[in-house]
């Protein structure tokens, strides 16, 4: 029998060689895909490892900055086997969805080994169509098979703005941001506009910011989270497989009625539509505040930055301005080349090739889940993933 994990999700690492001997899945990653996918394995019977660098469960989620909720609704944000209590709330909070989690790892008797750190996977060369995992400790593990669920915001990213380091402001990235605090009487620079961008910027104004500035490089489409109590998650899960120049129609109709023209404030209206711009990888921000801030000049809208200069930072229009502090929203890597650049299975972006049940052609038996940002929401996706995964490798094996 496995070792019994603690509420966090905790198993000595120190054990982990002593219990690889027959041959589980290793699922890397402690984030709400990897946790589903183990126990939709162990729900069909499968030995599943969750592997964690951290040194608890969801260690993403924790960092998250404190005012996050969930744009996407309680219940369909559960993972397989275990609902959401009702009293987080519609919209669950940061801390609920970790506790959320920590309950989930307890609930399914999940085997999650933390302080273990995967460098490098590797097909066995026997012809068994095993994988080697080489990890933290010197440790060479042995799996039927391996899921990576290592997440989609993974290594947080500032671009290499010219003269980024001579500035003598405060430079920091969205991750670092926890809530608007040491910015009050600031003058703040939020770097995109997407959905973290456009949240932070809307805490920092109601926080008491001195003043608030957000760049744009392309105006995003903006929806209401819930418009007479109707979900915009449910409008995506119902408009996924239509045809995009249908929904792009319809995206464009419903937000003249929903969202008001911030053109005069420095937001137009997107040119390409809704969904063209989903599938390029661009999901629309839900509003929990931009609007009315930027309506009523509490943010204000500036071109995307071009440079720094010592305490100035230079917009891509030629304006320059001097903010006490910038916060990039500027995205995260998937940091997946050093894992596993080798196999040829990631795209030009460096994002998988597959996911979900698809495993690439060159590796059979390699699983890829939480790698997209799906306009139906990125935890009920991950949910299905993780069903379709045990399914596959159950029937597999």
């Amino acid at each position: 029998m496995p070792n019994s994990p603690s509420p966090t999700g905790r198993t000595d690492a120190v054990a982990l060689t002593d219990r690889t001997d027959d041959r589980p899945v290793y699922v890397i990653g402690g984030g709400p895909g990897g946790l589903a996918t183990a126990a939709a394995l162990r729900a069909r019977g499968v030995r599943a490892v969750v592997l964690e660098k951290a040194d608890r469960i969801g260690a993403s989620w924790r960092g998250h900055y404190d005012r996050l909720h969930l744009h996407t609704t309680r219940r369909w944000s559960a993972l397989p086997g275990l609902r959401m209590p009702r009293k987080f709330g519609r919209w669950v909070g940061r801390d609920d969805l970790v506790r959320y989690l920590e309950k989930y790892t307890e609930h399914h008797e999940l085997e999650v080994v933390t302080g273990v750190e995967v460098s490098r996977i590797d097909p066995l060369p026997d012809g068994s169509g095993d994988w080697q995992l080489t990890a933290t400790g010197g440790r060479v593990l042995r799996g039927r098979a391996v899921v990576v669920a290592t997440g989609f915001n993974h290594t947080p990213r500032i671009p290499e703005w010219p003269g980024r380091d001579t500035f003598t402001g405060e430079l920091l990235h969205a991750a670092e941001y926890r809530n608007p605090a040491p910015y009050a009487d600031k003058d703040v620079l939020v770097v995109g506009i997407g959905n973290t961008g456009a949240e932070i910027a809307a805490d920092l104004t109601e926080g008491g910011a001195a003043r608030v500035r957000i760049a744009v490089r392309t105006a995003p489409h903006i929806v209401r989270r819930s418009t007479a109590g109707w979900p915009a998650q449910a409008t995506g899960i119902l408009v996924r497989r239509l045809p995009v120049r249908m929904v792009d129609k319809a995206g464009s109709l419903l937000a003249r009625v929903a969202v008001p023209d911030l053109s005069a404030q420095g937001l137009p209206r997107p040119e390409k539509g809704l969904y063209s711009r989903v599938r390029e990888g661009a999901i629309p921000v839900q509003d929990v505040g931009l609007i009315d801030a930027v309506k009523s000049g509490r943010v204000v809208p500036v071109a995307t930055v071009a440079s720094f200069d010592k305490d100035a930072v230079v917009l891509a229009d030629g304006t320059r301005i001097a903010p006490d502090a910038v916060i990039a929203a500027t995205g995260y890597s998937r940091a997946l080349e050093p894992l596993l650049g080798h196999l040829d299975v990631l795209d030009g972006r460096g994002r998988p090739v597959v996911h979900g049940a698809r495993t690439p052609k060159e590796a059979p038996g390699l699983y890829f889940t939480g790698f997209t940002n799906p306009i139906s929401g990125m935890l009920r996706e991950l949910a299905r993933d993780a069903e379709k995964i045990a399914k596959r490798v159950a029937r597999a094996h």
